[in-house]
This record gives C-alpha cells, sequence and structure tokens, in this order.
C-alpha cells in the first residue's frame, strides 16, 4: 500500500470555500444548530493556529483555532475538525490538532478547550472539564465539553461563562 504524502500549511481566506464545502458534506446543516458553532457564527479563526491538510492540490482535512474567553481569561476554541470521509484512517485529524496546539503553545496561549468525542480527544491529551468549571452559552453535554493546558496550571482560573473574544 503506497503511503499518501499529506502537506500541512496554515489556513488563508483562499481555503474557506474549500473548507466550507468539506465541513458541509461532513457534518450537513445540522451543525448550525451546535453551541460551539453558534459561538464561533460569523468570527475568523486565528489563521496562524489553524491548518489545513492537502494531497497535492486537494484540501482533505482542516482545523480551526477561535479565541474565546472563559470568564476573564482567554483561551481557544478548537474546532470544527474535519477530515474528507476517505482519508480518515491516515491519523490526519490528530496530525493537524497537533500542529494547532504546537502552534497556540508557540504563540502564548495557555489553554484548549473543545466540544468533541472524548475517546478520540483524549488520546491526544485531551480531558474532560469537571462539572461547574466552565459554561457554554448553549446546550452542550458534559461529557464532550474538554481541555488541553498548553501551560501548567492553565485550568485553574477559566472559570464561567465561555464566550466570545470579539
Amino acid at each position: 500500500m503506497t503511503e499518501l504524502a499529506f502537506s500541512f500549511s496554515p489556513q488563508t481566506d483562499a481555503d474557506l470555500a474549500a473548507i466550507e464545502r468539506l465541513t458541509e458534506h461532513a457534518f450537513g446543516p445540522g451543525r448550525f444548530a451546535k453551541t460551539a458553532y453558534r459561538l464561533r457564527e460569523g468570527l475568523k479563526g486565528d489563521a496562524a493556529l489553524s491548518f489545513v491538510a492537502r494531497v497535492g492540490t486537494i484540501l482533505v482535512g482542516a482545523n480551526r483555532m477561535t479565541p474565546i474567553r472563559i470568564g476573564d481569561s482567554p483561551a481557544l476554541l478548537l474546532g470544527p475538525l474535519v477530515v474528507e470521509p476517505a482519508f480518515r484512517q491516515h491519523g490526519l485529524g490528530e496530525k493537524l490538532v497537533k500542529k494547532s496546539l504546537e502552534a497556540a503553545r508557540a504563540a502564548g496561549h495557555r489553554l484548549v478547550i473543545l466540544v468533541g468525542d472524548p475517546g478520540y480527544y483524549g488520546r491526544m491529551g485531551f480531558a474532560r472539564v469537571p462539572d461547574g468549571k466552565m459554561k457554554m452559552p448553549g446546550p452542550v453535554d458534559p461529557e464532550r465539553l474538554q481541555y488541553y493546558e498548553l501551560s501548567e496550571g492553565a485550568l485553574g482560573p477559566a472559570t464561567g461563562l465561555i464566550w466570545r473574544a470579539d
């Protein structure tokens, strides 16, 4: 079996239409009703922390990091993470997440949260947010609200309502 050669690069505005098509294909229109999507609505992610993956010139994966606040503490919201279904068995999603975490740490960010599958993100070091620590501005399964400390102790002061940093 031939190993695919993926290339990774920070997202640009030129990638947005292809990312939207991929996201529509993977998640459908129901994604707009989810709290994490509503929180990010109308915001651009931080392009230096958000990555795309390609095979040749074809965009096959993307993730986004959006600046948010948790109470008075700055943080990042990871997502959506999307990979073309035909490429999901190549570790592409994990590679995209790790690139974003490395870039965020290098840029001085301290905390990342997301809403996602605990089994999948737990493999990358994410852990469940303790009950009552944070509140999304809409319904979220508390088992799926997760955090990753880029700096030890970053979770401590991050308490309260999760809101837009714009």
